[in-house]
């Protein structure tokens, strides 16, 4: 399986039913939303993305400010879900789709490991996931997180 079959059918999803997605993501490092705008027709489905890597790109692209992050630590699932949230409130589209973790070749400053990321979607329904690849190739884990995050989506979708 890889990201572009999953887009394609996530786009199916989305189209059929009028509904529109935006996504924040961040080892990923903007392959969802490449994957997704890669479809025939996005624009009728894809509201918008941000690639927030550093704490200065989350609050200057969703608007998270330290303060919401007393007590939350980045890379792990209730991370992932603010921000799916936030990408899905600030653009206005009816899912939120978000990943965040470590892509390698080391692990990251939190102590998660190459190939550790957390995968959230906000919406209808609400899920996250943390998948793990056992990998330190970065390119790999790349786009292991963004197929891994759109099958979440697909998921969630179907369900």
């Amino acid at each position: 399986m890889n990201s572009g079959e999953a887009a394609a059918r996530v786009a199916a999803l989305l189209a059929a039913r009028g509904q529109r997605v935006a996504v924040a993501e961040s080892s990923a490092g903007g392959l969802v939303a490449a994957r997704l705008l890669a479809q025939p027709g996005a624009s009728a489905f894809f509201r918008g993305g941000a690639v927030v890597y550093t704490a200065a790109a989350r609050e200057g692209l969703l608007g998270i400010l330290p303060a919401e992050m007393e007590g939350m630590r980045p890379s792990t699932e209730a991370y992932a879900g603010l921000l799916a949230a936030r990408a899905r409130e600030r653009l206005g589209a009816d899912w939120g789709l978000a990943e965040t973790g470590a892509a390698g070749p080391a692990g990251n400053r939190y102590g998660d490991p190459a190939g550790h990321a957390c995968l959230a979607v906000s919406g209808p329904v609400a899920r996250a996931r943390t998948i793990a690849t056992g990998s330190a190739d970065r390119a790999a884990n790349m786009d292991a997180f963004a197929t891994a995050a759109l099958l979440l989506l697909e998921e969630a979708l179907s369900g």
